[in-house]
């Protein structure tokens, strides 16, 4: 059973930084995509960074491309989000998921392709 346990999420201000760290446990070995999305009340959920389990091919969106960084560790299993120079609209549910299966880094970050999702956690700037 794969489980997603979500961390670092809280308040901030303005030009701030936050570190977001999602552990993955009971997935397989081979290299899936790690994501996260955020929403916000009355939106749609949308993609904000993406990377393998191993590194490769780190993505992001055009509104946090050079503000914030998305890694993962292999060996811990675990994916992180640092945000840095956050801003009012960074303000959003955030939520880590991984794909079932290998990792095509050209694909679009879609939530259709992501099966299992942490329960979120809440990041506020304000």
């Amino acid at each position: 059973h794969v489980q997603l346990v979500e961390s670092g999420g809280g308040s901030v201000q303005p030009g701030g930084s936050l570190r977001l760290s999602c552990r993955v446990s009971g997935h397989s070995s081979e290299d899936y995509c790690m994501a996260w999305f955020r929403q916000v009340p009355g939106k749609q959920r949308e993609g904000v960074a993406r990377i393998s389990r191993t590194g490769r091919g780190p993505y992001y969106v055009n509104s946090v491309r050079g503000r914030f960084t998305v890694s993962s560790d292999s060996d811990k299993n675990t994916l992180y989000l640092e945000m840095n120079n956050v801003k009012l609209e960074d303000t959003a549910m955030y939520y880590c998921a991984v794909t079932s299966a290998y990792c095509y880094v050209r694909a679009p970050l879609l939530t259709s392709h992501y099966t299992i999702w942490g329960q979120g956690t809440q990041v506020t700037v304000s």
